[in-house]
């Protein structure tokens, strides 16, 4: 390297060939045209022109830094890195001369005295090295891109075939819906006019019942109240039920008991028929006034039954324990709260009809073949439908996964119904392409969405190069989860990293032959030597 004042000879070796190229230190060679050294200088943004030899004289006189590109004069200025035998770049001209070697072939460094090391030549090999295996994972990853490729498209016509002979199939189904919905409806009429016809003549039956049960006990009434056993009912006998008092004032008169009579004195069995009518609801029996109501006890029966006997005649340590007090304690804490139900009043009243007037009895045998043959036409309707909304649902995921955007030549059709997973120290992740990202604990614990398939969020030049997913599970006082999955060439399909770079939004790093371009199409990947 041979310097001339302001300007350095670059001597550049590429196999057989060399080339010198003249220009200011710090200047890429697509800018050289602006630095010519018999003219004068006009800054890059065009604000003012100065004489040429106060380019990289060490002061900023452009307010854009480019007549400083090769020291670090001016503050937003920008030093061209050549880095022969490795790829150029550029460095804020700060960094020049600061003592510390940024540039690999140390021309960042020339004049403040630090030893830097020329790197470059060995940067460049195992960045070759690199190169050279990525070339060799992306032609491999092509090569199952192809398989692929071909068994998306086979397998897009398979599936297009099956919708066809599904959608057959689906109006033979309907067809033979409709069959048996005509079939089961005029077999249900007739079960139906059977059924109507048993249970009405159950009712009838039910009410001579309770006829005959409500003479029965109007007759025991009779006799109860016939004190006086002359075959007759009067109005004193009747005052002797204060619960018939007609308007429950505590003072159940003569009148009123007249009145509840027709307003005769008596009345004898035949017309005692009328008043039973207006007073059954109100009687109660004197054989049953006595008698507590279901779940009540008596104040005999309260009494603790403890006080008949002597206690005294028992030390404190001697009284026998109640050995079965503590298994009720315990069966009464195994039952919860919600363990018992009450019957409803309804069902006590139906249970209560049922005991006393019997069960409906069984259908007659013609009644009973009509319930089962409509029976089995329910049964073979109910399947037909069943196995028409089978059908109808096959066809709707054939017609989705038919229709879905798998990329250009459907490469990516292969992960549909796929899932791929990778545990870290304290998460499993999920990838099911097309559908879900979720985390789960990996010691056990319920499993969180991380979002569900939204859409294609790649640059346009690339856009099948990253999934978004969205809509996940709420974050505490935050936004929905979502991720981001940037997919990178590769010969195998895995999940290769995960991260969460911002509250609430993952991103996750996925590796799929699918994303893989053909290597004689693409750029060769080696570093552009030309801007030196």
């Amino acid at each position: 390297m041979v310097m001339f004042g302001h300007f350095v000879l670059l001597v550049l070796i590429g196999g057989a060939m060399s080339a010198e190229v003249q220009r200011p230190r710090g200047v890429p060679l697509s800018k050289r045209q602006f630095y010519e050294e018999d003219k004068p200088f006009t800054c890059l943004d065009g604000s003012r022109t100065i004489p040429f030899d106060r380019v990289n004289d060490d002061y900023c006189d452009c307010l854009d830094g480019s007549d400083e590109p090769g020291t670090a004069a001016c503050p937003n200025g920008n030093f061209h890195c050549t880095n022969a035998g490795f790829r150029p770049g550029f460095i804020p001209s700060s960094r020049v001369n600061d003592g510390i070697c940024d540039c690999c072939d140390t021309t960042d460094e020339y004049n403040s005295g630090v030893d830097c090391q020329n790197t470059c030549r060995e940067l460049g090999r195992k960045e070759k090295e690199e190169l050279q295996k990525m070339a060799e994972i992306a032609k491999e990853g092509f090569m199952f891109k192809k398989q692929l490729i071909h068994e998306a498209k086979q397998g897009l016509e398979d599936k297009k075939s099956k919708l066809g002979d599904v959608q057959n199939s689906k109006k033979d189904l309907e067809a033979k819906v409709e069959a048996l919905r005509t079939v089961k409806e005029t077999a249900e009429q007739p079960e139906k006019e059977a059924k109507e016809r048993h249970l009405k003549a159950w009712e009838e039956q039910k009410a001579v019942i309770r006829m005959e049960k409500d003479k029965a006990r109007m007759a025991d009434v009779f006799l109860e109240l016939d004190d006086d056993g002359d075959g007759f009912v009067s109005f004193t006998e009747l005052q002797s039920h204060s619960e018939l008092d007609p308007d429950s004032d505590a003072s159940f008169t003569e009148a009123e008991a007249q009145g509840l009579l027709g307003g005769v004195d008596k009345v004898d069995t035949v017309a005692f028929e009328t008043v039973w009518n207006n007073i059954k609801e109100k009687y109660v029996s004197e054989s049953t006034a006595d008698v507590p109501p279901p779940g009540e006890t008596t104040q005999d029966e309260t009494r603790d039954p403890s006080s008949d006997n002597d206690s005294e005649n028992y030390p404190d340590e001697d009284i026998p324990e109640e050995e079965d007090d503590e298994d009720m304690d315990e069966d009464d804490e195994d039952m919860d709260e919600g363990d018992y139900k009450p019957p409803s009043t309804s069902q006590t009243d139906d249970k209560k009809d049922d005991d006393e007037e019997g069960t409906m009895p069984p259908y007659d045998q013609e009644t009973q073949t009509l319930i089962d043959a409509a029976q089995k036409a329910r049964d073979e309707f109910n399947e037909a439908e069943k196995a028409l909304r089978e059908v109808e649902d096959q066809i709707r995921n054939l017609e989705k996964e038919i229709s879905f955007d798998f990329g250009p030549s459907s490469e990516f059709a292969y992960l549909y119904s796929q899932c791929y997973e990778l545990t870290t120290g304290e998460y499993i992740y999920r990838l099911c392409p097309f559908n879900r990202v979720s985390q789960k604990p990996k010691f056990g614990g319920s499993e969180t969405n991380l979002g569900t398939w939204g859409k294609w969020a790649g640059p346009e030049d690339n856009i099948y190069s990253v999934m978004k997913y969205e809509h996940g599970t709420g974050c505490w006082q935050g936004p929905n989860r979502s991720t981001t999955v940037k997919l990178t060439c590769g010969k195998e399909t895995v999940v290769t990293s995960t991260s969460e770079p911002s509250r609430c939004e993952y991103l996750m790093e996925f590796t799929s032959p699918a994303i893989c371009q053909d290597p004689a199409s693409s750029d060769s990947g080696h570093p552009d030597h030309e801007e030196l």
